[in-house]
């Protein structure tokens, strides 16, 4: 299980989501990005957030189409003793985050087809490893001191480079059974893909004051079983599996100024296949596959008008982790995740509308579950953006967001050295632009 646990993880550090559960990006709108409250949305991004509410869009061909800018930093500080450097940091860049919405309603029907990345769609770059890769290099001094060789110091060049897509097709049918009550049905084919490239170099180290080769001075003294251990190590690998999410919906309008929404997604069997070119870790085993399910959702919202100009949206979003099939790292969630949402929006002019809202993401997990390789940070979000109308039928998103995290700090052991402290924390930038365009 505990491998299971590593492989969830590496997914985890490519993931650079604005609003998610373990698996899952819920930011899959510019308009999202600006109100971070969408469960209830009666706009063309309800084809993602509310399908059930299509059937409120005036009669027509409507088009949308966003992209989001994401850039997260994954800070790990280890407070192993023997560790060069005790700080560790992931770069996570995308600047491609794209999301494509379509919608034909007609009377009581809308139809609609929605595209965009469910889950990954990060590239994580840690030039420098990580320290669980590093913590064992790190000893070396030690071990060889204690075979009677004189050793104050150790050298790695550590590398990791990871890419995850999981893309998302989704297609719905909405229906208005009365002017208040409307269903919908759908479902989403997953495609997903995970890259990995990684590589441990150059073990050097110092016995007697003088640089060399670790393998090369293990193999010297006789040690062929220490020199493979310290050898160069390289993976390059890939994932790939697809999977079906029915999704069901239901939007109640009773009066103008409001409307409520439910939306369930099944849980999505996915199983990946590891294609391994190179793999000295032995994590990647070339052919064998392995459960990596998507959560199911459960999701509420509550949009109300105080007046026509002045709106208000109210989400909750609720990830059944511990339901899914993670090989066993699903008993590692103490609490399934939640998300809460609020926005508010208020119309200065028939031209221009200005936004802000507020997301708490809720985790609780394990402490075995939370290391360097694998961690969830509760955090606190906030954005804000604006619409403009250009035209009667052409609009323009902007939004921003910046993602509070709550620091997690542990006390890991590596044997036979006393406990030390872990502290992981992050920080993200999300910027967002929407079009939106009605036939």
């Amino acid at each position: 299980m505990k491998r299971t646990v590593c492989l969830l993880g590496i997914l985890a550090l490519l993931t650079a989501s604005a609003s998610a559960g373990i698996l899952t990006n819920n930011n899959q709108s510019a308009t999202f990005i600006r109100l971070l409250s969408r469960n209830a949305s009666l706009d063309v991004d309800a084809v993602y957030y509310n399908p059930a509410g299509l059937v409120k869009l005036s009669d027509g061909f409507h088009l949308s189409l966003h992209n989001q800018i994401i850039n997260q930093d994954k800070k790990i500080n280890n407070g192993f003793p023997l560790l060069n450097e005790p700080n560790y940091l992931g770069e996570v860049r995308v600047p491609f985050f794209p999301n494509l919405y379509a919608v034909y309603k007609k009377g009581n029907l809308a139809i609609s087809f929605g595209l965009g990345p469910n889950a990954g769609g990060g590239t994580a770059d840690f030039k420098t490893g990580l320290p669980s890769f590093e913590i064992p290099f790190s000893t070396l001094p030690v071990m060889l001191t204690d075979m009677g060789l004189p050793t104050t110091d150790y050298d790695i060049n550590i590398a990791f480079k990871g890419k995850s897509v999981f893309m998302g097709y989704q297609l719905n049918f909405s229906y208005a059974l009365s002017p208040s009550l409307a269903l919908g049905v759908g479902a989403r084919l997953i495609q997903a893909t995970n890259k990995y490239e990684g590589s441990i170099t150059d073990v050097m180290t110092n016995p007697g004051g003088t640089w060399v080769s670790a393998y090369d001075f293990f193999m010297s003294i006789g040690q062929p079983g220490y020199a493979a251990m310290v050898a160069d190590k390289a993976v390059n690998a890939k994932q790939t599996g697809t999977g079906f999410t029915p999704i069901l919906s239901l939007c109640f309008t009773p009066g103008e100024s409001l409307a409520f929404s439910l939306k369930y997604e099944f849980n999505t069997k996915l199983e990946l296949n590891n294609k391994t070119t190179v793999d000295d870790t032995g994590l990647f085993p070339d052919g064998e596959k392995f459960r990596n399910d998507i959560p199911a959702i459960l999701s509420a919202g509550l949009r109300y008008a105080f007046t026509p100009s002045f709106r208000s949206f109210l989400s909750f979003s609720y990830y059944f982790d511990k339901n899914a099939n993670w090989e066993g790292a699903e008993t590692l969630v103490n609490k399934n995740t939640y998300e809460l949402g609020l926005g508010l929006e208020y119309d200065l002019s028939s031209q221009v509308t200005l936004s802000a809202g507020y997301l708490r993401t809720q985790y609780d997990l394990a402490p075995e579950y939370q290391d360097d390789i694998n961690h969830e940070l509760t955090c606190d979000s906030v954005g804000g953006g604006l619409k403009l109308n250009l035209t009667n039928k052409l609009s323009l998103e902007l939004g921003a967001l910046y993602v509070f995290y709550n620091k997690y700090e542990k006390q890991d052991t590596f044997y036979p050295f006393p406990a030390y402290p872990v502290i992981f924390n992050r920080t993200t930038l999300n910027v967002a632009v929407g079009i939106n365009y009605r036939f």
